[in-house]
């Protein structure tokens, strides 16, 4: 488990190589010809480092839509990676958190200036650490100061033998409470799962909802949604999707598809990369949140350089990471990485083009592997974002 918004990494070795892609029945004009092409030698570039599976999916500001994808869905059976393949959406579900939040403190049940003791009296103490110092937007934005101290596993054994572990989110917090806050609240920048578990919890109290029930009423339903998916203890995914791959060391690597994801109560999501396109480009359009609450989600601030290193020149709002475009101007998105599944989006401002590209393996052996992986798959995202 590392300390990044990156979780369960691994190296990818690369056993098939297949290439296809899906353009839009609209007749292709020149333009949006080199934007596929582009897509597609992107695409196929990170497989080339030994990611096995991709699929991307580009949407243009005229709704063509580009869909590429390289590798194979199982190194056992070498079938191809499925178009459109469900995988887990892991911590781009904190956007989902981030927007019921917003549209709560928009009906003025909630305040962004709340205290956690507020919604939840007594739950973050000892150590340090005070529930009524922290707020609501320290907690969306990871400037609250809470440590992580989530499960994992580093070997094969501790997979097998930890993977189908049940953890409430009282449990996850309370492990947290067990260390000292790592910097007093809104003194500094964080990534905290355990914030966003808290912010579920509170979903719950001013609600009386699961939050994944909010989710899917407030998002999910009115956006037609229909293949985001909240699957609570459930270990598998719904078909097709690629199997995703960790390697724990030399000639080591573990199919690691079958686990219950650790926050499950809130961040249990899967999708497919139609879905979280449409999800993104809703969200940056305005069909989500009232304007007030949407300025509010892209007030940034600054990341901490571990994360800088990741995101080069990106700052954090409240559930939304923004980033730079080399040709110009910034992009939305918020990664997600567990279990093997790694994927990264963008959308533009107003949600004229989006993108969104998901690995089924990930290169976690080393820092600069991480980082060669990361790097491929934010040049496609900014090639998409930029256009020809």
């Amino acid at each position: 488990m590392t300390s990044t918004p990156r979780k369960h990494l691994a190296l990818a070795l690369g056993i098939a190589a297949l290439l296809a892609a899906e353009v839009g029945t609209a007749a292709a004009q020149p333009q949006s010809s080199s934007s596929a092409r582009q897509l597609r030698q992107d695409t196929q570039a990170i497989h080339t480092l030994g990611v096995s599976g991709v699929q991307a999916r580009m949407i243009e500001p005229d709704g063509r839509q580009t869909v590429a994808i390289s590798g194979t869905a199982d190194l056992n059976t070498g079938h191809p990676v499925p178009a459109d393949g469900y995988f887990r959406m892991a911590s781009t579900s904190k956007t989902l958190v981030a927007t019921v939040i917003l549209q709560l403190e928009a009906e003025r049940r909630l305040s962004l200036d709340d205290t956690v003791d507020h919604w939840l009296p007594g739950v973050v103490h000892g150590n340090g650490n005070y529930g009524s110092r922290i707020t609501i937007r320290q907690l969306l934005q990871h400037t609250s100061g809470l440590h992580d101290d989530l499960p994992g596993y580093s070997t094969p054994q501790e997979y097998y033998e930890q993977r189908h572990y049940v953890y409430s989110s009282r449990q996850l917090v309370a492990r947290a409470m067990e260390h000292a806050p790592d910097f007093p609240p809104g003194e500094g920048w964080q990534y905290s799962n355990t914030g966003y578990i808290l912010l579920g919890t509170i979903i719950r109290q001013a609600t009386g909802h699961p939050a994944h029930r909010e989710i899917e009423h407030r998002v999910l339903r009115p956006l037609g949604l229909a293949r985001t998916r909240w699957r609570g203890t459930a270990s598998s995914l719904p078909r097709p999707h690629a199997e995703a791959y960790q390697l724990f060391g030399p000639r080591s690597r573990v199919d690691v598809t079958d686990q219950v994801p650790v926050d499950h109560e809130n961040l249990s999501f899967v999708t497919t990369t139609r879905d979280e396109n449409r999800f993104l480009r809703a969200l940056l359009g305005g069909r989500l949140l009232p304007r007030r609450q949407l300025a509010e989600m892209r007030r940034t601030v600054a990341v901490n350089a571990e994360v800088q290193q990741l995101w080069p020149g990106g700052r954090y709002g409240l559930g939304l990471v923004e980033r730079p475009l080399s040709c110009g101007g910034t992009y939305w998105s918020h990664e997600g990485g567990d279990g093997g599944y790694i994927t990264l989006n963008g959308v533009t401002a107003g949600g004229r083009r989006s993108v969104v590209v998901s690995m089924s393996e990930a290169r976690g052996d080393s820092l600069e592997h991480i980082l060669e992986q990361e790097r491929a798959a934010s040049g496609l995202v900014d090639h998409a974002l930029c256009g020809p």
